[in-house]
């Protein structure tokens, strides 16, 4: 009888905890997956594509939604908004969770303080590409035409604030030279602008550009990484360009809002993982010059510690300075 009644006490606690009981059967209806960029980015195809994945399995259903604009950071807003269910989740990244807070004043979110996160996805190095009918063969090319005619070569990225923005802020000062930065609402529209020719330049992740350097419309100068990409293996990395120590990447990220179920985020970190160790989905990364970066919540929350403390002194060093 004792025996029962311990049995009752415990099944009436587990019922009484939200996030278990909340846990039983999730997901039971669609799971918001919100892009903090426009379609046809790095970003949106790294999103799709474990939402995709995500998707296969029976009783998931996974929407992606962009919600572009301010270097990524209205769609960050947009989920810390979100209902903290599970239900919500956002891709962000090393531009919009960590640099943009230094940047802009108007940015107000701390990513430790306001979400949660969920699971690693994947790192990139930062390319720069240009229109492949453009004088710039090297990246010496680059930096002779910006010193004969200071301010008259131009660059895209993806907004102001993002990686790909300061990294080139930061190696303009490593080269002695000054180029006119171009901020976009994302990558897919200043490739487009590269590839027409009213941009000269393009500072962007490896996989928002990779299908067009593939095709030779685009051709990559160099990558910031400390090692060159496997994907581009031919392309020189600006370190060994003469420029000892630059060694930059973006990292790609799933985070929840604020309080949402622990034991609903080790169910979704669990499926993220899984789907990061199918070898299809290591080829589709790989073929996009990005390299899976499975793990546990708790090593993205202390990733993004570490960087939060590292990417303080970069941004004062790449002198740059918003509203």
């Amino acid at each position: 009888m004792i025996k029962k009644w311990c049995s009752i006490v415990a099944i009436a606690a587990v019922a009484g905890l939200p996030g278990a009981a909340f846990a039983q059967d999730f997901p039971n209806k669609p799971i918001r997956l919100i892009v903090p960029f426009t379609p046809g980015g790095g970003t949106d195809f790294l999103s799709r594509a474990v939402g995709n994945k995500m998707g296969d399995t029976k009783g998931w259903t996974v929407v992606v939604e962009n919600k572009a604009g301010a270097g990524g950071t209205i769609g960050i807003n947009e989920a810390i908004r979100g209902e903290a269910t599970g239900y919500e989740m956002v891709m962000g990244q090393l531009d919009n969770l960590v640099v943009a807070p230094l940047l802009y004043k108007q940015v107000t979110y701390n990513a430790e303080r306001d979400l949660m996160p969920v699971a690693a996805v994947a790192d990139s190095p930062v390319v720069l590409v240009t229109n492949a009918a453009s004088p710039y063969k090297t990246l010496d090319d680059v930096v002779k035409a910006a010193k004969a005619a200071p301010g008259t070569v131009t660059y895209a990225s993806a907004g102001t604030g993002t990686v790909p923005h300061l990294v080139m802020e930061i190696f303009q000062t490593a080269a002695g030279i000054k180029i006119n930065h171009i901020p976009y609402k994302g990558s897919a529209p200043a490739v487009a602008d590269v590839l027409g020719g009213q941009v000269a330049l393009l500072s962007t992740s490896v996989p928002s550009a990779l299908a067009q350097i593939q095709a030779g419309k685009l051709r990559a100068i160099a990558v910031t990484s400390a090692k060159r990409s496997a994907t581009l293996p031919d392309v020189p990395t600006i370190a060994e360009s003469g420029y000892k120590d630059f060694d930059y990447s973006v990292w790609y990220a799933l985070f929840v809002p604020k309080n949402s179920p622990k034991d609903v985020i080790s169910i979704l970190n669990k499926k993220v993982n899984d789907i990061l160790a199918l070898p299809a989905t290591q080829k589709l990364m790989a073929d996009q010059g990005v390299e899976t970066r499975p793990g546990t919540p708790e090593a993205l929350g202390q990733r993004l510690k570490e960087d939060n403390a590292k990417w303080r002194d970069v941004v004062a060093k790449s002198g740059v300075t918003l509203d």
